[in-house]
């Protein structure tokens, strides 16, 4: 395996995992009231693209890293429009 490799490896671990302490916090708090969705959706925008372009490049770690963000910020984006449809539990 090269540098390349390694380094596209570990900023792809990097970037999927930054996500998971959000998803982590709003399922424990079940409250989104301080996140947000402006700033989600252009997160989702830009990995969307990334994905596109990993698919043009035929470039498998862009595709599965970016896949993966992908995944985890629709969950985010999905449960703080469900958690701020509700009334507050407190």
């Amino acid at each position: 395996m090269e540098l390349v490799q390694v380094i596209g490896i570990g900023a792809s671990i990097g970037t999927g995992v930054s996500l998971l302490p959000q998803l982590v916090k709003l399922v424990k708090e079940k409250r989104a009231e301080d996140l947000s969705l402006v700033m989600m959706a252009v997160l989702l925008t830009g990995l969307a693209l990334w994905i596109v372009y990993g698919i043009l490049k035929n470039d498998a770690i862009i595709i599965v890293s970016n896949g993966v963000s992908l995944i985890l910020n629709i969950s985010i984006i999905f449960l703080s429009i469900y958690y701020r449809s509700r009334p507050d539990p407190r």
